[in-house]
């Protein structure tokens, strides 16, 4: 089946014409309930508007949901659903503070006529932040602590039909069930033949599809890995967004030729654990 119009992300590099990102709220517990480490709120704030406009001085649509009271980690936007070439997947979420996510993106997605392919159902659990288009046939998914087996099954269910080839590599239990750490906790990719990876974490199993598909690396070291220096959005094949602070691995952008736009986000992105990916759902790259 072809691909939707106006709509879908054939890969994770393409120039982003249309994102959701959510405001993110002020009122809940961000240490016991969702495991941040406690930020300045109102810094919290400015950093997310500083980071929208940001995405809007490179041409993109950008569209703003509302802050949800009491779920602090909504402003995680790429973690509730998975975009594809052929609309959104709805997923399920492990952490029982965001199970109510899907739904309200959901809601949201219905409001603005965000195509919808399917949802998740069942046993199946799973984090957008576990999912690495490679390209428009190409979806690997990290099986861990946030995404399951049965999940994985649900994603070759929904879109083998469409001839997608869903490829699932395993995660290291890290720092166990209760740490976060996604696929895209160790990769990103930021031009159709590059890619920042985390190595020491990366599935060996990624790394030789990597090598395979002729796709280079930029390695990033741990201190910068938790830092969200290995969690880069791609805005154009060779154009990144960046948490700023990450110098080494920026060094290695520069040197590489990548275009980098760096933003504060040490409330906003650093002390909840998501970079810049985290906080954007892509809807349409061209």
């Amino acid at each position: 089946m072809s691909a939707l119009t106006g709509w879908g992300t054939p890969d994770m590099v393409s120039p982003l014409k249309k994102v959701f990102v959510r405001a993110p709220t002020t009122v809940g517990d961000f240490v016991a309930d969702a495991q941040w480490r406690e930020p300045d709120r109102g810094l919290l704030v400015t950093q997310h508007v500083e980071f929208v406009q940001l995405l809007r001085g490179f041409g993109a649509e950008v569209l703003v949901g509302d802050p949800i009271d009491g779920l602090v980690d909504a402003v995680y936007t790429h973690d509730p659903a998975v975009m594809t070439p052929h609309g959104s997947i709805l997923l399920q979420m492990r952490k029982p503070v965001r199970s109510p996510e899907p739904a309200a993106m959901r809601a949201d997605f219905e409001r603005r006529g965000v195509p919808i392919l399917g949802a998740l159902t069942g046993d199946a659990v799973s984090d957008g932040g576990d999912k690495v288009w490679l390209d428009a046939r190409t979806l690997v998914v990290g099986r861990g602590y946030r995404t399951n087996a049965s999940a994985i099954a649900q994603f070759r269910g929904l879109l083998e039909p469409h001839g997608v080839s869903v490829i699932s590599v395993d995660l290291p239990h890290y720092l166990g069930p209760d740490a976060v750490l996604h696929l895209m906790s160790v990769i990103s990719p930021i031009a159709h033949d590059l890619a920042v990876v985390y190595e020491h974490l990366a599935p060996v199993a990624l790394l030789e599809l990597l090598d395979e598909r002729g796709i280079a690396q930029i390695t990033v070291d741990e201190d910068e890995m938790l830092t969200q220096g290995a969690n880069i959005l791609a805005v154009a094949p060779g154009e990144v967004v960046l948490a700023a602070g990450n110098d080494k691995v920026r060094a290695k952008l520069d040197a590489a030729g990548v275009k980098v736009h760096e933003f504060a986000g040490t409330e906003v992105a650093v002390k909840g654990d998501g970079g810049p990916t985290c906080l954007t759902q892509p809807l349409w790259r061209a």
